[in-house]
């Protein structure tokens, strides 16, 4: 479909953001499957921008974007926080689960919401304005021992220039700040807000990006465009992928990835097990096809290209490196590991047999189980 010539505007994407499964049609043509989820009562709101829309001709991004009934069948371990990040709440804004860094989630706003995502419990909904951070900031004053901040929601390069200038200027001047991050997927699905004015503002605040990035059919040339003028202003660049079941869980898919990001300055760092945020079944492969991927990787890519494979530990654990099977163990339904402080975590392995009787629930019966949380 053509679009306009202010389809190049950032603020035009997200003022024409699609919402409703009349506007995606205009773009694709959905099953009867796609269409009678929008019709249920599924529990992550659909928006997509018009130029990741102009994407979903792929099979495998189409997926992780169009709402689907299984969504609504939550499965044994899934939850809503299936991070404990609820339990680790300082300020309204603030996750403090480890010592030394924090989470501040700056907006509940994406352009595009993945099917997947770990808030999906909050993203989409009213959340409060940046006037209500300073409870925030005066937290992080007063625990010295934090030193990394990490800004993230929600997608924070989805706020005004002004309002990151702002946000940013106040996280660095507090003197024992050494790290920003802002974690986002802006780049993938609404590149052309990669503007000369933001990269200025990204790099007179020292921040890196960490990027969300999961098939090298994101990369279409604005995407690459607009990471070439974030590494031209000398802005640093990390990716995390998310481990999808069908979409990127072959050794080929994640070189073709790894390798496309390298070409644009964004070096891989993590390769991250499908968190079980409740209606993931359908998306989660089991760690030991995560461990398989790894190592696959070492033999057929450059060291540079090669990721972390991490889980993040349910319950907040932290990301914990799964360098092999070695140090995991089974019971049952779930996969056993050590985290940092030498606590033991359990991650519902999603076996295909096990992950095949679960897939049948979300038709029987969606609502019920939806609310069964």
């Amino acid at each position: 479909m053509h679009q306009p010539e202010t389809s190049s505007d950032w603020k035009w994407q997200i003022a024409n953001q699609i919402s409703t499964r009349g506007q995606l049609e205009k773009f694709i043509v959905l099953t009867n499957a796609e269409r009678a989820a929008f019709e249920a009562d599924i529990p992550l709101s659909f928006a997509i921008t018009p130029h990741y829309a102009a994407l979903l001709e792929h099979p495998a991004l189409r997926r992780t974007i169009i709402p689907t009934i299984h969504e609504n069948c939550v499965g044994t371990g899934e939850l809503a926080d299936p991070l404990g990040e609820e339990d680790h709440r300082a300020t309204p804004h603030l996750i403090h689960t480890y010592p030394d860094k924090v989470l501040f989630l700056a907006t509940s706003f994406c352009s595009t919401y993945c099917r997947y995502c770990t808030r999906s419990r909050m993203v989409g909904k009213p959340t409060g304005t940046a006037s209500a951070f300073e409870e925030s900031f005066r937290y992080i004053e007063e625990h010295t021992e934090i030193r990394d901040v990490l800004f993230s929601g929600g997608d924070p390069l989805t706020m005004t220039d002004a309002v990151l200038d702002e946000l940013l200027a106040r996280i660095r001047s507090i003197p024992h700040i050494r790290m920003v991050r802002i974690g986002s997927k802006v780049p993938a699905v609404l590149p052309m807000r990669i503007t000369d004015e933001l990269c200025t503002i990204l790099r007179q605040h020292r921040v890196w990006l960490s990027l969300h990035f999961i098939h090298a059919a994101e990369l279409s040339f604005e995407t690459q465009a607009a990471c070439r003028k974030l590494s031209d202003h000398g802005i640093g660049m990390v990716s995390q992928t998310v481990l999808l079941k069908g979409i990127n869980d072959d050794t080929q898919t994640l070189v073709d990835l790894f390798y496309g990001l390298l070409e644009i300055n964004v070096k891989p760092y993590y390769l991250l097990q499908c968190d079980p945020v409740r209606g993931s079944a359908h998306f989660r492969t089991s760690v030991g096809k995560g461990v398989e991927l790894i190592r696959s990787l070492h033999g057929n890519i450059s060291g540079l290209a090669v990721p972390q494979y991490v889980i993040d530990a349910p319950g907040g654990g932290g990301k914990v490196p799964i360098l092999g099977s070695e140090q995991l163990r089974w019971e049952g339904d779930e996969v056993i590991f050590i985290n940092y402080e030498g606590k033991e975590y359990r991650y519902p392995d999603p076996e295909e047999g096990r992950h095949s009787r679960r897939a049948d629930c979300a038709i029987k019966n969606p609502i019920q189980l939806i609310k069964k949380d």
